[in-house]
């Protein structure tokens, strides 16, 4: 008798087909706009250029939601860096079409340059620089000087500096920049997070002695009308 197994197949899914383009429904570019203007406000208010978005837990859209914002930012026809700080599971080159071959780690450990790992003109005035090897301490890394002169560098280099960071919930990564940005943009899903992630997120940031620009709500139906019970749904977009 012939033993056999039979392969399972996995199935693909193309992530970056939820990146904005020209094809995109109107109302999607729309909302990011919409956010993008209020972002506008708040960084010119604090004179920073750091967006940085974050969420309580994985699954939430986050890092897509972080490249659109940076597509958006970049149609102002303003110079625009995306910086993928997720060490943990960077997603951005992914959602990008990018190699991940070297990155931030890279940079942070002195391995290579800034100028080395950009990506530059990824879409028009959109460069951006990917994650790199997944490092045993990322947070060591990230409070490191060396990975604070690389935002400075940035800082004097881009008119915007967009960055997605890890969930808040997960691990402590993000809130190691707060002395570098006026606040957090932090996504939420509709059905997917809940009153009580949204309060424990807020305590986080609190304590961090940082505060929240905004909720970016993705994941959102047009046609819907009413929220399931203990879920976010009071804003569309931001």
């Amino acid at each position: 008798m012939k033993l056999g197994f039979k392969n399972k197949k996995v199935k693909y899914v193309d992530k970056s087909k939820n990146v904005i383009s020209g094809d995109s429904k109107f109302a999607i570019v729309e909302g990011y706009k919409i956010a993008r203007t209020n972002l506008v406000f708040s960084l010119a208010a604090s004179e920073s250029k750091f967006v940085v978005v974050t969420s309580w837990s994985k699954g939430e859209g986050k890092s897509t939601a972080t490249a659109n914002l940076a597509i958006s930012f970049s149609k102002m026809g303003k110079k625009v860096v995306l910086i993928d700080c997720d060490l943990r599971r960077p997603n951005l080159h992914n959602l990008m079409k990018l190699q991940n071959t070297a990155g931030l780690s890279e940079v942070i450990g002195k391995f290579k340059t800034i100028d080395e790992v950009i990506n530059h003109e990824v879409l028009p005035c959109l460069d951006v620089i990917t994650a790199g090897s997944i490092p045993p301490n990322p947070s060591e890394l990230l409070a490191s000087a060396s990975f604070d002169a690389i935002l400075d560098k940035l800082q004097a280099q881009y008119d915007y500096v967009i960055i997605d960071t890890p969930p808040v919930g997960i691990v402590t990564d993000t809130l190691l920049l707060k002395d570098h940005i006026a606040g957090y943009v932090v996504v939420v899903r509709e059905k997917v997070t809940t009153h009580g992630d949204i309060e424990k997120t807020i305590q986080s940031i609190n304590l961090a002695d940082s505060k929240i620009l905004g909720f970016l709500k993705v994941g959102c139906s047009v046609s819907e009308k009413k929220y399931s019970k203990g879920h976010y749904g009071y804003y569309k977009y931001y």
